[in-house]
C-alpha cells in the first residue's frame, strides 16, 4: 500500500509540472480593450486585406493563388486534368484544406454557371449556382483548364508588370494582382462578407463595360449612364430599371436593384415555364416559397409545381388550374415569392490595402491608373531588353570590323580567364560585349552571320525611340489602352444576358390577385347554403339537394372571379370571393355561409349580393316602410378586408334587400294587405351605407311592411292603380281584376 501511494505521488507530479510556480492556476483580469487589440483586430485585418474583399484586378487572394497555379501548370493552353490534382498544387500557395480550394474553383467554372465571364472551362458536374441541392462532384471525377479569357489575365505577367511576394514558406513567388487588360472587377460578380464590412459587386455587360472605359479615358466627364445600361447577370432575368437606384448605385456604389424571373406560358399543356431567375435566389427557395403560400390558401390558382431542370439548363414549371390567366398570377409571384428578388450592390474594393466603397466611374479611374503602370512596366523591361540587345549588337558591329583580329586573339591567348580581358582591350569594348563575342560559336564567325545580326541594329534603335516615346507621353498610353479593350471585345464580348424592363411600373401598380376566370352558376338558399357549379357540371346533374324546408332564393349565372357580399341579420357584411369555394355539385348541400366565413354567434345570413366591378346600387326595405338605396362602391374596400359593420340601418327590421346595376320597379306589400308599385328611381341613392332611407310606404298604426317582390310585367291587370306619383304613398287594396291572379308575396 506504500509503495502504491508513492507512485500515486509521482504520477501526480508529472501531470503537474507547473505545480510549483507561485500563482499557477490563477485567473487575471485584463482589459478587453487590449484583448481586441492583441487578439481580434490582428484577426479582422487579415481578413479584410487577404481573404474576403476583391482588389482592383477583380481577385481575391484565393482566387489568385489558384488561377496562377494552374498557369504554371500549363493550362491555359493544354489539355484539361483531374480538379484533383489543381488543388493539391494550388496548396503549394494557399495553405488551406482542399475543400476550400475546391469550393473556390467551383464558383470559378463555366459548368457551375455563377460567372458571366467563368476562368475555368470544365468537364464533369461542377453543380449549379442557381441550386443549393445540384452539389459538385468530388475533384477527382471532374476536370478543368483555364478558360481561353485568361489569356487577358496573365498577358505580359513575365516582363516585370506586377509584384511578385514570396508564399508562405518562401518556396516560391506569386503575383500581387493580375496585370488584367480589362476591368474584370466590374464583369464577374463578387461577393465577400470580411469583419465589419462586406463587398457585393454585380457583374456588367463586358462590352458595356469597355465602352465605358474607352468613353471616360476620351472624356473625363463623360456621364456613365450613357454607355453602361445596367447590371447583366450570368442568369439572365428581367431587371426592372429604376433610373435614380442605377443612377445612386453608379455614383455611391451602393444600393438595390430588383431582378424578375423570366417565364413563358404553354398553353398546350396550360403550364408555366420559368427558364430564368433573379442571381439572389435558388430554385429550391422559389418552390417552397409556391408551396408554403398554396398550402396557406393564398395561392388557389396552382395545381402542382415541380422543379425540371436538367442538361438543356433551368426550368420551373408551375401546373395552373382551369381559367387562370398566367400573366396575372405572375404578377402576384412576382410580390410574394422570390420570382422577383433585390440584388444589393456595395462595390467595395481594396486600394493600395485601403479598402474604399467607390462608384462606377471612380472603379474604372483606379483601374485605368493600375493599368497605365502595367503598360509603363511592361515598356520599361522591353526597353531595358532592347537597350541591352543593342549593347550587344554593337560589340558585334566592332568585331566586324577585323574577324581575322578576333580569332587571333582567342587563339593566342594562353588562359581562358583572359580571352574576355583581350578581346575588350583589342576591340575598345565592355566585359559584357566581349562575353557575347566570345560565346559565339565557330560556325557563325562568318561575315553573312553577322551582317544579318547587325541588320536588326537599326530596327532596334528605332524600337527603343519608340518605346522611351510611349513612357514620356500619357496619349499613347491611353491609345494603347483603347486598343487593348477594343480587341477584349472582339474576342470575348457578348450579347446582354439580362433583359432591360423600362415600362414595369404599370406592372407594378398591379394589386388584384389573380384568379381562375370561368363561367359558373351560383345558388343561394334561404338557410344560408351557398353552391358554385359549373355550366358543364350542371347539365350533367339531377335536381338539388337541400335542407328539409330549405328553397333556393337566388340563382344567376357568373363567374369564378366574381365577388360576394353576403349580409347578416346584424347590420354585417361579409366578403368573399366565388374562387375561395370549391366547385360543388347539385347532390351536394354546399358551403354554410356562417360557418365558412365565421360569422358571429348566432348571427345568420339573409342575402347575397353579386358584382365583379362594384357599380349599381343595394335596396334595403325596412318595416317601417323607408327604403334605403346606397352606392355599392361603398362595399368596395382598397384592403381586402373580410368584415363591413354598418352595411346597413339598424333603426328597422330589414324586410328585404336587392342588388340592382340599374333602376328597377318593387312591389312593396304591407300587412295591411295594399300594394305599392315602386320604382327606385324616385329616391337618391347615399354613400353612406347605414343610412335610414327614405319613407316610401305610409303605414296605419300597427301596420308594417310585410314583402317586397320585383315586380315583372303582365303581374297586375292595371298597373297604374297601385303606383304613385308621390312619395310617400299608402299604396292600394288588391283589385278584384288581380285577386284571381297568383301573385306571390
Amino acid at each position: 500500500m506504500a509503495r502504491k501511494k508513492k507512485n500515486d505521488e509521482i504520477k501526480t507530479e508529472e501531470l503537474s509540472p507547473n505545480a510549483h510556480i507561485a500563482g499557477a492556476g490563477i485567473v487575471q483580469p485584463q482589459h478587453i480593450t487590449d484583448i481586441l487589440e492583441t487578439n481580434f483586430m490582428p484577426y479582422a485585418m487579415s481578413v479584410i486585406m487577404s481573404r474576403a474583399i476583391p482588389e482592383i484586378d477583380g481577385f481575391k487572394p484565393s482566387h489568385r493563388k489558384l488561377l496562377y497555379t494552374m498557369y504554371n501548370m500549363g493550362l491555359i493552353n493544354g489539355a484539361r486534368i483531374k480538379s484533383a490534382n489543381i488543388v493539391g498544387r494550388t496548396m503549394q500557395l494557399n495553405p488551406h484544406g482542399d475543400a476550400a480550394i475546391y469550393e473556390t474553383m467551383v464558383r470559378l467554372t463555366r459548368g457551375n454557371e455563377a460567372l458571366l465571364h467563368p476562368f475555368i472551362d470544365s468537364k464533369g458536374n461542377f453543380g449549379k449556382a442557381y441550386s443549393k441541392n445540384m452539389a459538385y462532384a468530388a475533384s477527382r471525377y471532374t476536370e478543368a483548364k483555364l478558360d481561353k479569357i485568361c489569356n487577358e489575365l496573365f498577358r505580359d505577367i513575365d516582363k516585370d508588370t506586377v509584384d511578385f511576394v514570396p508564399n508562405y514558406d518562401n518556396s516560391m513567388t506569386e503575383p500581387t494582382l493580375f496585370p488584367v487588360t480589362f476591368p474584370s472587377v466590374l464583369v464577374n460578380n463578387n461577393l465577400g462578407i470580411a469583419v465589419g464590412m462586406a463587398s457585393n459587386i454585380c457583374s456588367f455587360n463586358l462590352n458595356e463595360i469597355c465602352e465605358t472605359t474607352i468613353a471616360l479615358i476620351r472624356n473625363p466627364d463623360h456621364d456613365v449612364s450613357e454607355t453602361l445600361l445596367a447590371p447583366d447577370f450570368s442568369g439572365g432575368g428581367i431587371l426592372l430599371y429604376d433610373k435614380e437606384k442605377i443612377d445612386e448605385i453608379y455614383k455611391t456604389g451602393r444600393g438595390s436593384i430588383r431582378v424578375r424571373a423570366r417565364y413563358s406560358y404553354d398553353k398546350k399543356n396550360n403550364c408555366i415555364d420559368i427558364t430564368e431567375i433573379p442571381p439572389s435566389t435558388t430554385v429550391e427557395a422559389i418552390i417552397d416559397k409556391i408551396i408554403e403560400l398554396s398550402k396557406g390558401g393564398k395561392l388557389k390558382e396552382i395545381s402542382d409545381v415541380r422543379d425540371e431542370t436538367d442538361k438543356s439548363g433551368l426550368k420551373i414549371t408551375i401546373d395552373l388550374k382551369r381559367g387562370v390567366d398566367a400573366d396575372a398570377l405572375m404578377l402576384k409571384l412576382f410580390k410574394k415569392t422570390p420570382l422577383e428578388d433585390p440584388t444589393s450592390c456595395n462595390f467595395n474594393v481594396l486600394i493600395a490595402g485601403v479598402p474604399k466603397v467607390m462608384g462606377v466611374a471612380e472603379i474604372l479611374e483606379e483601374w485605368l491608373g493600375f493599368r497605365t503602370e502595367c503598360i509603363k512596366r511592361r515598356t520599361a523591361y522591353n526597353l531595358g531588353k532592347a537597350k541591352d540587345k543593342l549593347h550587344l549588337l554593337l560589340g558585334l558591329q566592332k568585331i566586324l570590323l577585323d574577324i581575322d583580329k578576333a580569332i587571333k586573339i582567342v587563339r593566342e591567348t594562353e588562359e581562358e580567364a583572359e580571352v574576355v580581358p583581350n578581346l575588350m582591350i583589342g576591340f575598345g569594348i565592355d566585359e559584357i560585349q566581349a562575353e557575347y563575342v566570345a560565346e559565339i560559336k565557330l560556325r557563325h564567325l562568318n561575315r553573312e552571320y553577322i551582317l544579318k545580326r547587325l541588320e536588326d541594329i537599326e530596327e532596334l534603335k528605332k524600337t527603343i525611340a519608340d518605346m522611351e516615346d510611349i513612357l514620356a507621353s500619357r496619349s499613347r498610353i491611353k491609345n494603347i489602352i483603347i486598343s487593348e479593350l477594343k480587341d477584349v471585345m472582339k474576342k470575348y464580348g457578348k450579347e446582354r444576358r439580362t433583359e432591360i424592363n423600362y415600362d414595369f411600373a404599370e406592372d407594378a401598380d398591379e394589386n388584384e390577385d389573380s384568379v381562375p376566370d370561368y363561367p359558373v352558376r351560383l345558388f343561394y338558399t334561404n338557410d344560408g347554403y351557398f353552391k358554385k357549379i359549373t355550366p358543364q357540371s350542371l347539365r350533367m346533374s339531377g335536381a338539388h339537394k337541400l335542407k328539409e324546408n330549405d328553397y333556393i332564393t337566388l340563382e344567376l349565372d357568373s363567374t369564378n372571379a366574381a365577388e360576394l357580399l353576403f349580409f347578416s341579420d346584424r347590420c354585417q357584411t361579409y366578403k368573399s370571393r366565388a374562387s375561395e369555394f370549391e366547385d360543388s355539385k347539385t347532390s351536394l348541400l354546399g358551403d354554410y355561409i356562417p360557418t365558412k366565413l365565421e360569422f358571429d354567434q348566432g348571427e345568420n345570413s339573409v342575402y347575397m349580393a353579386v358584382t365583379t366591378d362594384y357599380k349599381g346600387y343595394m335596396l334595403f326595405f325596412f318595416e317601417n316602410g323607408k327604403v334605403a338605396k346606397v352606392d355599392m362602391s361603398s362595399y368596395a374596400t382598397k384592403t381586402n378586408r373580410k368584415k363591413l359593420i354598418n352595411a346597413y340601418s339598424d333603426k328597422s327590421p330589414l324586410v328585404a334587400a336587392f342588388y340592382i346595376n340599374d333602376d328597377a320597379e318593387f312591389v312593396i306589400k304591407s300587412t295591411s294587405g295594399r300594394l305599392l308599385l315602386f320604382n327606385s328611381g324616385a329616391i337618391a341613392s347615399k354613400t353612406t351605407k347605414n343610412t335610414q332611407g327614405v319613407a316610401v310606404m305610409n303605414l296605419k298604426k300597427g301596420h308594417r311592411v310585410a314583402s317586397v317582390v320585383n315586380y315583372n310585367e303582365g303581374m297586375f291587370t292595371k298597373p297604374q292603380r297601385y303606383r304613385t306619383k308621390t312619395l310617400p304613398s299608402a299604396g292600394a287594396i288588391l283589385s278584384a281584376e288581380d285577386s284571381g291572379e297568383q301573385i306571390t308575396f
